[in-house]
């Protein structure tokens, strides 16, 4: 019997979509619940409560596949900036659960979509404004040099919070960081659930006085990226 090559897996839990890739498979996703619960309760503010669930929903997307997706794959998730250590077992047990991974390795969602939006070179604002969780990050050659994040999201926008105050809190965020003028002048990477706001957008750009570009997929724009770091993990298995 012939052993299946191990196959590279991008996995990113929002707290308002799962969404998984798989090379020579594609993307998949879905809303973080689905019929299993109201979409929030599974990934809260970017941590998962329900190890479970996520597991059960990630089971559901793989089935989507033609081909089934074989245990043993090189998996690169994306975790919010700053998560700690119990934010990433939790998400470790649900990649254990579904995936059996040969191997894991956590990549911070802003640094997966600078790669995945093509923009890692050099120096760089990436702000990722999901439905329950804003991250604001300075990269220096794709590396995260420093963060904040904050649990608010779009989502929020329907319970009373307005566009000017998440524009507002990426402001604070902002001014936090003191970024350098060459990332300012080159403005900032918009991704996430906010970048495809009608009005965010415009601003956080007047917010900020910064040019505000937004990511060609702002959806799956770190998924791609973390599917890239994959299939790099997998060709050189010493890569961290």
């Amino acid at each position: 019997m012939v052993t299946p090559a191990p196959t590279a897996l991008a996995v990113d839990l929002g707290s308002g979509a799962v969404g998984v890739w798989a090379a020579r498979r594609g993307t998949v996703s879905g809303p973080c619940g689905e019929e299993l619960a109201s979409a929030g309760t599974l990934v809260r503010r970017g941590r998962v409560v329900d190890t479970e669930g996520c597991a059960e929903v990630l089971r559901r997307l793989v089935r989507r596949y033609p081909d089934p997706v074989p245990a043993g794959g090189v998996v690169a998730v994306c975790r919010p900036v700053l998560a700690g250590a119990p934010d990433q077992a939790a998400m470790r047990r649900v990649l254990d659960e579904v995936f059996q991974p040969s191997r894991v390795v956590f990549i911070d969602t802003v640094r997966a979509a600078a790669i995945g939006s093509g923009a890692a070179a050099g120096t760089l604002l990436v702000a990722d404004l999901g439905a329950q969780l804003t991250e604001l990050a300075l990269l220096d050659r794709g590396r995260v040099v420093t963060a904040r994040r904050a649990d608010i999201g779009t989502r929020d926008l329907a319970r009373g919070a307005t566009v000017d105050l998440l524009a507002g809190t990426v402001a604070r965020q902002f001014e936090d960081l003191r970024a350098p003028d060459s990332a300012v002048r080159r403005g900032m990477l918009l991704v996430g659930d906010g970048a495809t706001h009608p009005e965010l957008p415009a601003a956080l750009s007047a917010a900020l006085r910064v040019r505000v570009h937004r990511a060609a997929s702002p959806h799956t724009a770190a998924l791609n990226g973390a599917g890239l770091a994959a299939m790099s993990l997998l060709r050189h298995p010493a890569q961290t």
